[in-house]
């Protein structure tokens, strides 16, 4: 169990699950928690159901999940929607090759600390592991940018919705055309209709029964034929096309 500070001054060790599906990424995060005095390494998985089976059988609380995002059957998303359900304690840390604001903003909503790219990742990812416990929401740079950008874009927009001009002549705008309508494929609106509906990668892909790569290619082409980079800008483009009734 987490061994707590003690009366002498020793500090309290923090246990630590790792959820990666690459084996050599695995081994660096372990050789790095198991140098640190102030870690120590409960164990690792290499699928999303290996580690809710791990989280499920486990009488110790991980009081950190370092977890990736793309797993071989799944997102990582859900793996930390699960330990933070069953262990309020744990704190989860993001190390993904993902760098979008969409994964990211997912993954924090999910409950995740912190957010590193891979690209980005330090030497030493335990010191980062334990500067997280001690109260510090790491963060990649660029992914901070990428945040930074989407929040000032999405203040942008919605300052635009509520003070736009009129169209010039007082003409209303005209309603959306047909071709528009035909815009995106069956399968692709039936994805999108999902995402207005608040539906994770891997819950629309176990109702559609599609692996989540395949949904994803959904996401990526409908993002393409809208002109749009993320979930919210895709539910407002085609409910302004006509694609979409109001996602509420």
């Amino acid at each position: 169990m987490n061994i707590e500070a003690q009366d002498d001054g020793a500090l309290r060790r923090w246990g630590v699950l790792v959820v990666e599906d690459d084996s050599r990424a695995r081994a660096f995060f372990e050789a790095s928690v198991q140098r640190s005095p102030r870690l120590f390494w409960l164990g690792s998985a290499g699928s999303v159901q290996e580690a809710r089976a791990w989280l499920a059988r486990t009488a110790t609380i991980p009081d950190v999940l370092l977890v990736d995002l793309g797993m071989p059957d799944g997102t990582g998303l859900d793996v930390i929607r699960d330990a933070v359900a069953r262990f309020p304690g744990c704190e989860p840390l993001v190390v993904s090759v993902f760098g979008d604001e969409e994964n990211v903003l997912a993954s924090i909503e999910a409950g995740a600390v912190g957010y590193i790219h891979k690209d980005a990742a330090p030497e030493d990812i335990a010191q980062t592991i334990v500067e997280m416990k001690a109260g510090a929401s790491p963060i990649s740079p660029m992914i901070a940018r990428s945040v930074l950008a989407k929040y000032r874009s999405l203040q942008s927009s919605a300052a635009s919705a509520v003070g736009g001009a009129e169209v010039p002549g007082g003409a209303p705008e005209a309603p959306a055309e047909e071709s528009d309508r035909g815009l995106l494929s069956g399968r692709e609106h039936e994805v999108l209709t999902l995402i207005a509906r608040g539906f994770s990668y891997a819950e629309i892909a176990r109702l559609k029964g599609l692996s989540v790569h395949t949904v994803q290619t959904h996401i990526k082409n409908l993002y393409g034929k809208l002109a749009v980079h993320s979930k919210s800008e895709a539910v407002f483009e085609a409910t302004r096309l006509g694609l979409l009734s109001h996602p509420g």
